[in-house]
């Protein structure tokens, strides 16, 4: 059984308006709130793709509560209820950029961060935890070692999503997969990526770290998925950009949706991937997925080595 884990899920607002400029009101259309976070994201396309998972996090509030209903739609949700209230995030698109507004989070006790450990600890059924997302106020980044000891001694599979300079130190535990882009690699092991064979030398040095296997994403520029023997890369599909926000979450999920059954067949992955992530480019929040089997077919996967 697949779990994800959002510590710091949100309530994602996605806009549209025809101008954003200082000191006038400025008026939005096609508003819609989505049910959010990063781990979020990744049960939600799994589910879209057949695959159930249960749902991790922290949730408190009024948000928090709509999150978590909105989620029981169609996953299970094991919830730790905090006492401060979950976040809202507004993405706002001018018809030419997108403005991104996101706020810092709940704050989560120890008491908290204690109840989930042992939430995670006692699921017998956990093959695999994908771990995305911002860490909240309250946590520090050496909670993450906490969940990843309890998995090493479960068996547990983890794939790490998370931004933070910790997963470097992170590396040692041996994570199942990462999926980290090029800002975090330059941001994280200070590697500025300038071409494929920067790539290739960024793809060996996580490998040799810990990493078992990466899906490196480089947005409008391709991924790349590395397992320790060969590397390959897949194009995009353009498309007019709507929202970010849940695109590489998608990506994520979709890729995950046809690898975990059958790791072989990485080609087919990394254009459904690549699809999902386009699809949910051009729309609010995940949106419905429905160009994912037209777009896949525009998708070329290439052997690099």
């Amino acid at each position: 059984m697949f779990y994800t884990l959002t510590t710091n899920p949100a309530i994602d607002i996605n806009m549209s308006t025809k101008s954003v400029k200082p000191d006038i009101v400025n008026r939005t259309s096609n508003a819609t709130y989505s049910a959010n976070g990063k781990g979020l994201n990744v049960s939600f396309v799994l589910k879209h793709f057949g695959v159930n998972s249960t749902i991790l996090g922290f949730f408190g509030g009024f948000s928090g509560t709509f999150i978590v209903n909105e989620a029981k739609k169609s996953c299970k949700v094991l919830p730790v209820w905090v006492d401060d209230t979950t976040r809202l995030n507004f993405f706002v698109n001018d018809g030419k950029d997108e403005y991104k507004f996101v706020n810092e989070g709940s704050f989560v006790t120890e008491d908290n961060q204690k109840e989930l450990l042992k939430i995670i600890e006692d699921a017998e059924d956990m093959e695999y935890l994908s771990i995305s997302g911002s860490l909240p106020k309250g946590i520090n980044p050496d909670y993450y070692e906490d969940i990843l000891k309890i998995c090493r001694k479960k068996q547990t599979k983890v794939i790490l999503d998370i931004s933070s300079v910790k997963l470097n130190e992170l590396l040692q535990y041996n994570p199942y997969m990462i999926k980290p882009n090029d800002e975090e690699i330059q941001k994280i092991f200070g590697i500025i990526i300038r071409d494929e064979e920067d790539i290739k030398d960024v793809l060996d040095l996580l490998y040799e770290k810990g990493a078992q296997n990466i899906l490196l994403t480089l947005g409008s520029k391709g991924s790349y998925f590395y397992n320790g023997r060969n590397i390959y890369f897949a194009n995009t599909k353009p498309v007019k950009l709507v929202s970010s926000a849940c695109a590489g979450d998608s990506a994520l999920a979709a890729f995950l949706s046809v690898w975990n059954k059958d790791p072989d067949n990485i080609e087919e992955a990394l254009k459904l991937s690549a699809a999902a992530g386009a699809n949910v480019a051009e729309s609010s929040g995940i949106g419905d997925l429905k160009n994912v089997e037209l777009y896949k077919e525009q998708i070329k996967v290439r052997k690099v080595r």
